[in-house]
């Protein structure tokens, strides 16, 4: 039986694939629980500098499984247990993200809604491809999207934001480059391997550096402007105090490559 989600490792990349291309890679109870297992097994392998999450099939992520969902209703309690249980889980996963050392790349395409466009924004950077749909749009059905707007008010601007939660629309690659949700767009043929060299360059840098600048950056940026810069003077201080960066200040005035340890 093949795993909900596939790992595979390349120079230093790891490479995660949501693999439950029948119901669009469905953020089910089980897709969770799996997908967590991944991240902690990252968090603890030094060995690994990037990671790419992907979808199989024909879509990234659909959001949560509404099948699922409507089936927890049929408890006395009619469902309220298990929607809080689903919902402390996904938010649990969505904070693993920025929380890894690791720099996560989202390798988008077919479409990303609701949860699905919330795991999108949860990640620290993302490829699309060209005709990938971005929504929120579980107003759509009675349900507002209350806990992927977290993560999408944190990466777009609040006005298109508020648009996307209240109207249901769906945004394109390139509308979603624009507003900041992606970084990158990519024909379709071409999204593994524009995903693929974003993660090698990244990994290509001082992993050390790299993984501390990754938590300070969210560190930094939930502080007002004084503290973020006190915040961020400690930790650059730290960083210019390794042997690897005092290599590679040197290497630079010497016009030669690095010899990182």
């Amino acid at each position: 039986m093949a795993e909900l989600v596939e790992r595979s490792d390349t120079g230093g990349v790891a490479r995660l694939v949501m693999n439950s291309p029948g119901n669009m890679n469905a953020l089910s109870v089980a897709m969770l629980a799996a997908l967590k297992d991944a991240f902690g097994a990252l968090a603890a392998d030094p060995a690994v500098r990037v990671v790419v999450l992907a979808g199989a099939g024909k879509a990234f992520c659909a959001g949560h499984d509404l099948k699922e969902m409507q089936a927890g209703r049929e408890a006395p309690d009619k469902g309220r247990a298990a929607f809080a249980e689903l919902f402390a889980r996904c938010a649990e996963l969505m904070q693993m993200i920025p929380a890894l050392p690791q720099p996560v790349i989202a390798e988008v395409h077919g479409i990303a809604t609701a949860a699905g466009c919330q795991l999108v924004a949860s990640c620290d950077m993302a490829v699309a491809a060209e005709g990938t749909r971005f929504g929120v749009n579980g107003v759509n059905i009675g349900l507002f999207c209350s806990t992927p707007m977290v993560a999408l008010s944190r990466n777009v601007p609040r006005k298109a934001a508020f648009e996307m939660l209240t109207t249901g629309a769906f945004i394109d690659a390139a509308r979603a480059r624009e507003l900041g949700l992606v970084n990158r767009v990519a024909a379709p043929a071409a999204l593994a391997a524009e995903t693929a060299a974003l993660a090698a360059l990244v990994a290509s840098k001082l992993g050390a550096a790299v993984k501390i600048g990754k938590r300070a950056f969210y560190e930094q940026i939930e502080m007002g402007l004084a503290a973020a810069y006190d915040h961020a003077g400690v930790v650059m201080l730290e960083n210019m105090l390794w042997r690897d960066t005092n290599e590679g200040i040197a290497a630079f005035l010497e016009k030669r490559r690095p010899d990182w340890a």
